[in-house]
């Protein structure tokens, strides 16, 4: 890499190894903990990119965004965040940011974005005015399926095209199509929810276009339109009138399942699948679990109950629970075990007291097992196409599933080896000259690997 990059962090240890790693690259680096600072850098014309935290003491990193875009056009801001809410990933789109990566991130990944950022520094970056936000969003997460799940609603909030959003009961679907409503072009105009109800009589697609008046309308759970409605569905969308809505739908199945074995309308589904968003259920992210508690638990407190924390054994069984009923199952449990737990700190032993009356007790966390590696493999593959929707991922697939592979296959290896290079070599069956060959490609480093916190 060739240029110069700005850094803003007040993480004195995230400076650090930005600064080694960018410098061992070949960039020169300016680091500070003050957005003051980096604005004053800005001003003078520093830096090729920057990369800056969005909680800094004298400031938010994401409020400078449109400044520095008005300083500099054309300066790439990647910015990274501990604050990992769906409001940061939309903000960050929203302000024209280059990149946003959540904390922790993989070095190797944030030195890649560093890079390409530097090669598209003539890109232009648009302010935009602030707009007032909801002061939180419930969905929160900050686990890779969650954070795929932002960048694709914050890429989508303002097009025109329609939007199917699949998952379980329980996961969220109705908040995503809402999320990206109030954080649209369209948030000032309505949003429509239509229930089956709403078609079952010939004036019924009018009645609803004359709601909707250009804003959003939702299909909810579409599959479950039976066909006369779906045909009016169809000529509603293929004559919308003077006043075009955008049209989203939510369903619990795979929609495209539904096509030859329950007679879902073909033509209906590719109208609604211009982009398909696939909400993960919670346990394919139970890391998740303990900030959803803490959310759940506050949100409590803020209505008035005694305030109420969950031991470490607590935290652990929820983790392990498989939560058949996704997000609004664990809310609703939260709830029951802040009102009949006895002391502010909840034990295992009551929350065990409320998970045995929840149905499909079974631990989450023997999900898995006696599963072949092939298996779990291609399980994980298929999320990750899942999270595309109908979008092909970008180009270049093998090579970047071989180093997702081969990074941690390697890293493991040494640790298990005490790093001895010779040894990991001898248990992977490949020459050392080739081991070393990868360290240096993987950008491995030996004696402190590290993701960062």
């Amino acid at each position: 890499m060739d240029g110069t990059v700005l850094v803003a962090d007040d993480d004195r240890t995230i400076r650090t190894v930005l600064t080694q790693a960018l410098t061992r690259a070949g960039c020169k680096v300016h680091a500070t903990s003050s957005l003051h600072t980096l604005m004053r850098w800005v001003g003078e014309g520093k830096g090729d990119a920057v990369i800056t935290d969005v909680m800094m003491p004298d400031g938010n990193g994401l409020e400078m965004l449109p400044k520095i875009a008005a300083d500099r056009p054309g300066l790439p801001v990647i910015v990274i965040s501990a604050q990992n809410t769906i409001m940061t990933a939309i903000q960050a789109e929203e302000a024209d940011a280059f990149d946003y990566l959540p904390k922790p991130f993989d070095l190797p990944d944030l030195m890649k974005r560093t890079s390409r950022a530097l090669e598209a520094g003539a890109r232009q970056l648009t302010p935009t005015a602030e707009d007032e936000r909801p002061e939180e969003l419930p969905l929160i997460g900050r686990t890779p399926a969650m954070q795929g799940l932002y960048r694709v609603v914050a890429r989508l909030m303002n097009t025109d095209l329609a939007v199917l959003i699949t998952g379980e009961s329980g996961t969220g679907k109705s908040l995503i199509a809402r999320a990206i409503h109030d954080f649209s072009d369209r948030r000032t105009l309505p949003f429509v929810t239509v229930t089956p109800s709403d078609l079952t009589d010939l004036e019924g697609p009018a009645k609803v276009m004359s709601r909707a008046k250009g804003g959003t309308i939702v299909l909810d759970e579409v599959g479950d339109l039976d066909a006369e409605a779906q045909a009016r569905v169809v000529r509603m969308m293929d004559a919308p009138g003077d006043h075009v809505p955008r049209f989203m739908a939510t369903s619990q199945g795979r929609l495209a399942e539904k096509l030859e074995n329950e007679g879902f309308r073909e033509d209906l589904y590719y109208r609604l699948s211009g982009a398909v968003v696939a909400v993960p259920s919670l346990r394919d992210r139970v890391d998740d679990v303990p900030l959803l508690v803490e959310h759940f638990l506050l949100r409590a407190e803020r209505e008035g109950h005694a305030p109420r924390r969950l031991s470490e054994g607590a935290l652990e069984l929820m983790r392990a629970y498989s939560w058949p009923g996704n997000v609004r199952q664990l809310e609703n449990a939260v709830r029951r075990i802040g009102l009949t737990a006895q002391n502010e700190e909840v034990s295992r032993t009551e929350v065990e007291a409320v998970l045995g009356n929840q149905p499909a007790a079974q631990p989450v966390l023997t999900q898995g097992q006696g599963e072949s590696l092939s298996a779990s493999v291609s399980r994980h593959l298929r999320r990750y196409f899942d999270l595309h929707g109908n979008v092909m991922p970008p180009p270049g697939l093998y090579q970047r599933i071989l180093r997702e592979v081969e990074l941690p296959l390697i890293e493991i290896a040494l640790d298990a080896t005490g790093g001895n290079q010779a040894k990991c070599a001898d248990l992977l069956g490949i020459n050392r000259n080739t081991l070393r060959k990868k360290i240096t490609e993987l950008d491995i480093h030996v004696t402190r690997r590290r993701k960062l916190m």
